[in-house]
């Protein structure tokens, strides 16, 4: 489904419309309203976040989870408006940048169709592999360049994106804008607050985990993906896919599904669903 602020969704304006319990209840409401009683939850990136904290505190209707690329973060005791400002002493780093409200969307609006290009192939393997864009990046840059400076454009599309897929990108957000989806990100702190609850809890459902070899994330949530065993004790397995970066679904669609079908088909979720 699109998830609020993405695509034909409703977009409120408040930031505050976009903290991660709101978006939890999304998900409740949608299986309801689909006259369902459970669910197996699938997220990438922030859909992980999400997935990870409505079953947390729906375990009752999210009965399984398969989470790509963002593997389970537990709340940590340094607020994040915290670490930003250490992250952020000498270079930019991407979530801190985005909390001004209006400076990313003007940047990435200006030219949707290089933005999406650029965002894309630079979150790839195709990028890090390459020997001159895999210098690119926008975790962090430099404090003097904008994000959208630091975006890889390939001089033709990776054998993964098809221009179809692109311009249905361009098309969505150039109707929807990026100041719902970017919201997501300046929930961050306040999330923070609104999960002190959650402190210390484990994700008790079966779940599977998937991330690209060359995924940033990794090395961001170096300490996440290696503590996911402890963390989520009914973990069936965590795979990095070979050839694939930040958007491993559609870099290596084929290695993707068949880990998520063998997820699904075994005894421990099966039985979720009795």
């Amino acid at each position: 489904p699109d998830l609020r602020g993405y695509g034909d969704t409703e977009k409120p304006l408040e930031v505050e419309a976009y903290d991660v319990l709101t978006l939890a209840s999304d998900l409740v409401a949608l299986v309801n309203a689909l006259g369902e009683e459970h669910a197996i939850l699938v997220g990438h990136d922030w859909g992980s976040m999400l997935a990870a904290t409505a079953s947390l505190l729906r375990p009752d209707m999210f009965r399984a989870l398969a989470l790509l690329s963002v593997p389970f973060m537990p709340r940590r005791r340094i607020r994040p408006a915290a670490q930003f400002h250490t992250l952020t002493q000498e270079r930019h780093f991407y979530q801190d940048y985005f909390q001004p409200i209006g400076r990313i969307e003007s940047e990435v609006e200006a030219d949707m169709h290089r933005a999406m290009l650029g965002i894309l192939y630079t979150g790839s393997a195709a990028c890090r592999e390459h020997p001159e864009h895999r210098r690119k990046g926008f975790i962090t840059f430099e404090k003097s360049t904008r994000f959208v400076d630091n975006l890889a454009i390939p001089e033709s599309l990776p054998s993964w994106l098809t221009n179809e897929d692109l311009e249905t990108f361009v098309d969505q957000f150039s109707r929807g804008g990026f100041a719902g989806p970017i919201n997501w990100y300046r929930n961050i702190d306040r999330n923070w607050t609104l999960t002190a609850f959650l402190d210390g809890a484990r994700i008790q459902q079966p779940t599977m985990f998937a991330a690209g070899e060359s995924d940033g994330v990794i090395r961001m949530a170096k300490m996440e993906y290696e503590t996911l065993e402890i963390n989520v004790p009914k973990l069936w397995k965590k795979t990095l896919i070979r050839d694939a970066g930040h958007w491993l679904q559609q870099e290596q669609p084929h290695e993707t599904s068949q880990l998520l079908i063998e997820f699904l088909q075994q005894p421990q979720v099966i039985s979720q669903l009795s």
